[in-house]
């Protein structure tokens, strides 16, 4: 898997990548904590926190949208300017603001402005690697490094941040926020790979790569929807299982672990030279984490509600790599970044809502039913798989079909 770095241009992209990748880790607790320590109110600080993550998954198509048509370098430099310039309105206004309803006010608006222009360096950073990788196992492998390593980035940045402002203050780490996603943006649209995907130009209408258009990718989303909102719900429910057995402290390791067999499932993934077809390899992995949840929910002590949830996470990056792949068949070049980006708005948008509603029902019944109830959820998605739209060529792991199916060219499939 790590042989992917040493491909000519691949490191001087990845890193930076990541390192501005690392910015959309720390901006949720920044933004928390700021509009907490400016306001007194954690209610006014979820209102801002829930506004940034709407923002973002609103935005995330039409963003990864404008960087398939104008190119990594004009649209993420755009992007990467424009919300680095936001986080320092943001920490300036939190210092000098008094007044709680201004604060909260001008907090809000910042955050909404955080959202929207968050560069999407993943999806970027994945349209490079199929720039530089045939497909197939060269391309699955470096999928996998990426994504394993962007799990490990959410569970090291909400640290660091905690770590910078507790020693500072939340401005600070708004500040450093803003470098960190800045610096990282502006390095990767500067490395070479990056620099030669510079957009295409205007297609008539009816060749137009639209990824939603394409037989079965609504289907494919649906499903990762799914496994976003397994994700929701432990996020919500580990915390929660910790305070019931009054051990608050557990709970951010319980959530590591889960971290933690997410990235050792990626990496396993990475090293397997798989015959399976995507579409079987999604639909069983679907089934697996939506099972594993059901069988997590019935364990109600720590240590062993901590093993399961390594067991759960072990399927996590897995299927979002299945996903990554599948967007990237999905559709011509031109439509990569947005059916990438489409892929998280899927993760993200099942995970908030799961996660808002979670929180009631874990009141109300407990973690285990919560548990219980999404597992089901996503046994239940795992129907809608489109297994025979990503049915393989030869019978191979090299030779991914595009959504569309072996009789339309990529262009024509999609509207």
């Amino acid at each position: 898997m790590f042989a992917s770095l040493r491909l000519p241009g691949a490191l001087r992209a990845f890193v930076p990548a990541l390192f501005g990748r690392s910015a959309l880790a720390m901006a949720g607790l920044a933004v928390l904590l700021t509009v907490q320590h400016s306001t007194g109110s954690f209610a006014l600080a979820g209102l801002a926190s829930g506004a940034f993550g709407l923002a973002n998954v609103v935005a995330a198509p039409w963003r990864a949208r404008a960087v398939d048509r104008w190119g990594q370098p004009r649209a993420l430099g755009l992007l990467g300017i424009v919300q680095a310039t936001a986080f320092v309105g943001f920490g300036i206004s939190a210092a000098v603001t008094t007044a709680p309803a201004t604060a909260a006010a001008w907090s809000i608006a910042f955050a909404v402005v955080i959202g929207l222009s968050a560069p999407p360096l993943g999806a970027a950073m994945r349209v490079v690697w199929s720039s530089l990788t045939p497909a197939g196992p060269q391309r699955e492998k470096a999928f996998s490094l990426d994504a394993v390593a962007e799990e490990l980035l959410f569970v090291g940045g909400p640290l660091a941040i905690t770590a910078i402002i507790v020693a500072t203050s939340p401005s600070v780490g708004l500040f450093v926020t803003a470098g960190v996603g800045f610096v990282g943006t502006i390095g990767l649209i500067t490395s070479r790979a990056s620099a030669a995907l510079r957009g295409n130009p205007p297609r008539p209408r009816e060749h137009r790569v639209r990824p939603l258009a394409a037989p079965g990718f609504l289907r494919v989303l649906a499903v990762l929807a799914g496994v976003g909102a397994v994700l929701g719900v432990v996020e919500i429910g580990a915390p929660a299982l910790a305070t019931e057995h009054d051990a608050v402290p557990v709970a951010g390791w319980l959530l590591a672990g889960f971290a933690a067999g997410s990235a050792a499932g990626g990496l396993l993934y990475g090293h397997v030279r798989w015959r399976a077809s995507l579409g079987a390899r999604l639909l069983a992995l679907c089934l697996a984490i939506g099972l594993t949840a059901m069988g997590v929910s019935a364990l109600g002590s720590l240590p062993l509600f901590a093993a399961g949830l390594v067991l759960l996470g072990a399927f996590l990056a897995p299927s979002l790599i299945t996903g990554y792949l599948v967007a990237d068949t999905a559709v011509a070049p031109d439509g990569r970044t947005e059916a990438s980006a489409w892929i998280n708005t899927a993760v993200n948008l099942g995970a908030s809502l799961a996660s808002a509603i979670a929180g009631a029902v874990i009141d109300a019944a407990g973690t285990g039913i919560a548990l219980l109830v999404v597992g089901m959820v996503a046994v239940a998605l795992a129907a809608v798989v489109p297994v025979r739209r990503l049915r393989e060529a030869g019978g191979t792991g090299d030779n991914d079909l595009p959504l569309a199916g072996p009789s339309h060219d990529l262009g024509e499939a999609v509207r």
